[in-house]
């Protein structure tokens, strides 16, 4: 089983960057495509964007693609997702994932991931 653990959230205006980081413990998860989803009061978990495991390919929701970048650090085992001209929009809690099987492409079916982490705060004010 793996442990994931999301931190850097926080407040920030809009334009502004944060970083997240997403921790995993327990096994390594090179091979494991990772997601990020938000979820904003009274709205759906919706998907951000992912990176498969293997190959580290990267695959985005439109309302973030050429915002946000998601990498991998394999030595440390952790997951980022780089958001840059953050909106008020953009506000949510913010999940890291991990897909139930190796190599697959990561989607925005949340039923395609076993492990979630526990969430973190992003709050862009305008």
């Amino acid at each position: 089983q793996v442990q994931l653990v999301e931190s850097g959230g926080g407040l920030v205006q809009a334009g502004g960057s944060l970083r997240l980081s997403c921790e995993a413990s327990g096994r390594s998860f090179s091979v494991y495509s990772t997601g990020w989803f938000r979820q904003a009061p009274g709205k759906e978990r919706e998907f951000v964007g992912g990176i498969r495991g293997g190959d580290d390919s990267t695959y985005y929701a439109d309302s973030v693609k050429g915002r946000f970048t998601i990498s991998r650090d394999n030595a440390k085992n952790t997951v980022y997702l780089q958001m840059n001209g953050l909106k008020p929009e953009d506000t949510a809690v913010y999940y890291c994932a991990t897909h139930k099987s190796a190599w697959r492409t990561p989607t925005g079916n949340r039923y395609e991931y076993n492990n979630w982490g526990q969430g973190t705060q992003v709050t862009v004010s305008s």
